[in-house]
């Protein structure tokens, strides 16, 4: 067990509306302030995620957000914070391409880096880039050494690697820039434990020097779905009788519900529909609770097929709705000719056994929410069963054949009535309100300006983890790398190359790019509806001026003539 202590809060930065960055001397006192926030919460505290030099707390309001900033200047952080988060041996072959190049630039040689590598022991200080990616730092600096100057395209799972200060272990197949020294078997992140993460923030690691490790079992991202879950339509159904089969998924059609907060220091984003007021009128719409299950759809293009009679609605993007009765179906049954009807958006309807439904290209706006009545029944994941793009967490997107089991989770005994739906982006420009920071000191007073003073259009590389900007490049008043720190969605992070990127629900929880603002928090779910090619104009506010509406049921748009 050790103890750490505290020295003082350096300073408290603004992320947008719902979070504020600690700024602390180092790694040991981040350590110790998120031990002490997660023992004794701040009134409204969601989350904590620590990072290199920064704690970001999340709040559940801006005006807890508010209050917390004045709270940790104040709090008292001379008291020593315990942590013991026990012990993790890793057993690893130095065998690393890079192990020759880290002995040239440390001056230890090859054995002397496995020796000072797999000597000390490593604490996970914070998780990023991926779930189980622990930020591990050790007794010492020996092995400080740069990341490589060209990033691979793929790093095998098991990597051992080194960056700056910290040691690491790649917990699946992924880019990656770190010297890798070794490889292991152990499994970092593995949702079939009760536990996901072998190392999470506050364990300590021992890295033990092996001829050869266990070969890893072939990786997933989770555990095997559910029988509600859905499954291709040649194999048998499992005795689902009631739900929808996906007769064409769309360009891309995903299962979400309100995401899974609280897992940050996992490594874990939230996920989650991307326009929350949509999800939650859908669902209101056939009398789920608001968090259930629902289809998430892009761009159109998405047919189900009813399996027993179904209760449906459609909210999000206006797009024509049409039913085509069954290939087979002849008449209702009481002789009446079944023919294609259309229904309309934001309203209950019945989609009945064999029918299929179409969802057309979207008039305006980018997203389509399709809730039936009980939701989707998928299983959850870390409490939630939304599909996380980046991680690879949750339900896989939806394929031709599958077939979706509808669950039960109801809150009314009635369906909703019809309701109208805030405007979506058209031909004009969405305007954003954002705050300014917590990185807005790296751009001079010309950057802010350009950012707010010009159009932005989203290009098409953009996705559930973030949209790509082009426009005229943003140029830093400072040089230089910062400190991995914590991201939100909302985030307008700025690459060298100066083009935005726009944090969405499925976003990396830790970055090392200046955010120099983020969009408040209520117009996230407006962000969600611009479509690849439409333009943003950012808009500052500041967080006292930044109106505290309920992002469930308003979005604000501003249309700007071309």
């Amino acid at each position: 067990m050790e103890t750490l202590t505290v020295h003082k809060v350096l300073s408290v930065r603004p992320v947008g509306t719902r979070a504020v960055l600690a700024e602390l001397p180092g790694t040991q006192d981040v350590l110790a302030l998120q031990t002490l926030l997660l023992e004794s919460p701040l009134p409204g505290q969601v989350d904590v995620l620590a990072a290199a030099q920064t704690v970001m707390v999340r709040a559940d309001s801006p005006a807890a957000a508010r209050r917390m900033g004045a709270l940790l200047l104040e709090l008292d952080l001379t008291a020593p914070a315990k942590q013991d988060g026990g012990l993790v041996f890793i057993d690893t072959v130095y065998d690393g391409e890079d192990l020759a190049e880290v002995g040239r630039l440390t001056g230890l040689g090859t054995e002397g880096v496995i020796e000072a590598h797999s000597g000390q022991v490593w604490t996970v200080a914070f998780a990023g880039f991926a779930p189980g990616f622990g930020y591990m730092v050790g007794e010492n600096q020996a092995l400080e050494v740069p990341r490589r100057s060209s990033p691979r395209t793929a790093v095998p799972a098991g990597s051992v690697a080194l960056a700056g200060n910290y040691s690491a272990v790649y917990p699946r197949r992924s880019p990656g820039g770190w010297q890798l020294i070794g490889r292991t078997g152990a499994r970092m992140w593995d949702l079939s434990r009760a536990e996901p993460a072998l190392a999470s923030p506050g364990h300590r690691v021992q890295f033990r020097a092996v001829r050869d490790v266990v070969t890893m079992a072939p990786e997933h991202a989770g555990p095997a779905p559910a029988p509600a879950a859905g499954t291709p339509a040649d194999t048998p159904d499992r005795e689902t009788r009631s739900g929808l089969r996906i007769v064409a998924p769309g360009l891309q059609s995903l299962i979400q519900d309100l995401g899974r907060h609280g897992h940050s220091a996992l490594g874990v984003s939230a996920a989650g529909a991307l326009d929350r007021a949509s999800l939650r009128r859908a669902n209101r719409l056939v009398g789920n609770s608001p968090s259930a299950a629902a289809i998430e759809s892009v761009a159109g293009g998405l047919r189900i097929q009813a399996v027993g009679d179904q209760v449906l609605a459609v909210a999000g993007a206006p797009s024509a709705l049409t039913i085509d009765p069954p290939s087979d179906a002849e008449s209702d049954g009481e002789g009446n000719q079944r023919r294609q009807r259309s229904v309309p958006m934001a309203t209950p309807f019945a989609l009945l056994d064999g029918e299929i439904l179409t969802l057309g290209a979207p008039e305006s706006g980018f997203r389509s929410y399709l809730a039936v009545r009980g939701g989707v029944d998928a299983a959850p994941v870390l409490g939630s069963r939304s599909t996380d793009t980046m991680s690879g967490i949750g339900p896989a997107p939806l394929a031709a054949g599958q077939l979706l089991a509808s669950g039960d989770v109801t809150e009314s005994g009635v369906v909703g009535s019809p309701e109208l739906q805030p405007e979506f982006p058209g031909d004009g420009v969405t305007v954003l309100d954002i705050v300014l920071g917590p990185r807005a000191d790296w751009f001079d007073e010309a950057a802010l300006d350009s950012l707010c003073g010009q159009e932005w259009v989203v290009k098409p590389q953009s996705n559930r983890v973030g949209m790509r900007l082009d426009g005229t490049p943003l140029q830093r008043s400072r040089q230089g790398e910062l400190p991995s720190e914590g991201t939100v969605a909302g985030a307008i992070q700025v690459p060298p190359e100066g083009l935005p990127v726009l944090f969405l629900a499925d976003h990396p929880i830790t970055g090392g790019y200046p955010v120099i603002g983020v969009v408040v928090d209520h117009q996230l779910d407006l962000a969600a509806q611009v479509p690849i090619g439409g333009s943003i104009r950012f808009r500052r506010v500041t967080e006292q001026t930044s109106p505290e509406r309920n992002s469930s049921e308003q979005t604000s748009q501003e249309k700007v003539s071309n």
